[in-house]
């Protein structure tokens, strides 16, 4: 990959959180790559307070931040369950680093990645000023890469047959059931859900789920008419209330609903 994807996908009204923050994605160094998806970048200077909202992707992050009144710090975010909320006020920054679904584990080999599930820890060993502090935003590129290489990432097959496996999920529609997929790798489905709890952090079906309701997000966000029912049976939901369903209890109210409002 050349460049960062430029989608919205996860991002509740895009739109808006655009108009309050300068958002941002980096490519990390050369020998990153293969772990990560890209650096994410935000600074605001806000008159007024402002609450984002984000549907998780399955990935780790680790985010530095620094916000009004407060010390910079980092920590290691795991994929989050639910919809995560971050109130923005006066001024701040934040650096992160979204890695590829099964791309974390190489760097934290000691531990399966849904031990950070649902979690937010403390790094407690890291400047956080030194990525945070440059104005330049290609020093700060350039401090996040020297924080990866110098973790000193071990090569893993399992961990690249995971992100494969995931970069399916979230590209080939005719994926729509863990037995499938298990199907297709000539692995028993007690295997597959291992190597997800392991490498992902969470089970194939939940990042079967996670990736459909972002597609409906990204078409609820399009401004054209949506045929819910011809969506939901190209994401392999059995009718339309299924996808409605999902859709309510990820993101908080009907995908109709959420349309009327972003528009």
């Amino acid at each position: 990959m050349a460049a960062p994807r430029r989608d919205t996908r996860g991002i509740v009204d895009a739109a808006a959180l655009f108009a309050h923050v300068d958002f941002r994605r980096r490519m990390p160094a050369e020998p990153l790559r293969p772990y990560l998806e890209h650096y994410w970048l935000i600074d605001w200077d806000l008159s007024q307070p402002y609450a984002s909202h984000v549907v998780p992707h399955p990935s780790v992050n680790i985010v530095f931040q620094r916000y009004s009144g407060q010390e910079p710090f980092a920590e290691v975010s795991g994929v989050g369950l639910e919809v995560s909320t971050h109130k923005l006020e006066g001024r701040g920054r934040v650096c992160g680093i979204q890695f590829r679904p099964g791309g974390f584990r190489p760097f934290r080999p000691g531990r399966p990645v849904s031990h950070w599930t649902g979690r937010r820890l403390p790094l407690t060993d890291v400047d956080a000023a030194a990525v945070l502090t440059p104005d330049d935003e290609d020093a700060r590129v350039a401090a996040l890469d020297a924080f990866l290489l110098a973790l000193d990432p071990h090569p893993d097959p399992q961990a690249d047959l995971a992100m494969t496996l995931v970069d399916r999920v979230r590209t080939d529609r005719t994926i729509r059931r863990v037995t499938e997929l298990a199907r297709s790798e000539g692995l028993s489905v007690r295997l597959l859900q291992r190597l997800f709890a392991t490498y992902v952090g969470v089970g194939p079906k939940w990042v079967i789920l996670r990736y459909r309701i972002h597609e409906a997000l990204e078409h609820a966000e399009s401004g054209t008419g949506v045929d819910w029912a011809a969506l939901a049976a190209t994401l392999g939901y059995a009718d339309q209330a299924h996808l409605i369903r999902d859709f309510t209890s990820t993101v908080g109210v009907p995908p109709t609903a959420y349309a009327r409002a972003v528009h």
